[in-house]
């Protein structure tokens, strides 16, 4: 035989081993990684749409409870932990970058600012409210807004005026019948949330652009709320005049109101409602693109998980905080409708 075919077998040979060993050890670690069901560590972060504090300590128990829903899944994840984001770009922030896997009760408007990043798995539904009316004066009858038996995938963002002078203006106009102005609104105190917030900030400006083709950045008094609750205690004491929130924050601080605030009457006497927004879809839980963890499998146990967590008593108390009753399986097509108005504040901003 010939030096140079034999040389040609020899490097075949060993090409051709090469290629069956590659192929044997891929084989192996995909078999190994398919079977491999235990997660070192789980990050959530939940968005603060409440006060912080009530949040950390009403989900400190979710940690023990999600494990245990997750091991029927047929997974172990040796830890959970779970945070507040110090507001809500925070918590899309650290979907985006990878440092934290899940974002719980995010709102669509931050979903849509960082859908590139993230993927939707479950969406939130909550009780539906015995007031729903896109007319303003039908909320002021001074009776408390209550739940009903009717499970809901949308809610309102509502325009509160407080005891202040211009705030009991403002109202008194609403309740008359009378339609509001640009000028009406465009010099009283507001009080905002985050450029995310859906209740707090998007569908507010959206209201105002439908009204009066204006959005909040061109409202000349605002300042920026960490959380409903002290937007409600600026409100009670007049500092703010207008205060966006979502249906039903009043109910959620109803005790607050008279208790922590110091107000004498009660906030359903207290406050009126001078704007109604579209729907809102319900808070999603979103799972980051640049997780490690957060393989299709792991995704797919997590929502059966998570919704089965939510069918316990100890999982509702947890819960209970954002008012979620119980999640459904969520596309991106469902916020359609949040990425078009996240796409209109885009547009206004420059």
């Amino acid at each position: 035989m010939k030096k140079g075919l034999a040389r040609g077998l020899v490097t075949a040979g060993v090409a051709l081993f090469a290629v069956v060993a590659l192929a044997a050890c891929g084989s192996k670690g995909a078999d190994t990684k398919s079977e491999d069901k235990t997660i070192d560590d789980l990050k959530i972060s939940f968005v603060p749409s409440r006060n912080p504090d009530d949040i950390a300590v009403a989900t400190k128990p979710m940690a023990s409870l999600l494990q245990d829903a997750l091991k029927k899944q047929g997974y172990t994840v040796k830890k959970v932990d779970v945070t507040v984001g110090t507001n809500f770009e925070a918590v899309g922030e650290a979907l985006a970058s990878g440092a934290a896997d899940v974002g719980y009760g995010v709102p669509g408007s931050t979903y849509a600012l960082y859908k590139d990043d993230v993927n939707v798995i479950l969406t939130a539904t909550r009780a539906g409210l015995n007031k729903d009316s896109s007319d303003a004066k039908d909320w002021n009858d001074g009776k408390a807004t209550e739940p009903t038996d009717k499970q809901a995938t949308s809610y309102r963002s509502i325009l509160v005026t407080g005891p202040s002078e211009k705030g009991q203006a403002l109202a008194k106009k609403v309740n008359a019948g009378e339609k509001l102005t640009w000028q009406d609104l465009k010099d009283v105190n507001w009080g905002l949330s985050s450029t995310t917030s859906a209740a707090g900030y998007v569908y507010p400006s959206l209201w105002l652009n439908d009204n009066f083709k204006h959005t909040v950045m061109d409202l000349a008094h605002t300042v920026t709320i960490d959380s409903y609750g002290s937007g409600l205690a600026r409100l009670a004491s007049g500092q703010i005049d207008v205060l966006p929130m979502y249906a039903d924050a009043r109910r959620d601080y109803a005790e607050a109101w008279t208790s922590t605030y110091g107000q004498k009457e009660s906030i359903w006497a207290e406050t009126n409602v001078i704007g109604v927004t579209p729907a809102i879809y319900n808070d999603g839980i979103l799972v980051s693109k640049e997780s490690k963890i957060m393989t299709p499998a792991f995704q797919k146990a997590l929502q059966a998980a998570i919704k089965d967590m939510a069918t316990t008593d100890a999982g509702k108390k947890v819960l209970a905080v954002y008012s979620h009753e119980g999640y459904k399986d969520a596309k991106e097509s469902d916020y359609k409708s949040e990425f078009a108005a996240e796409q209109l504040l885009q547009k206004n901003a420059k």
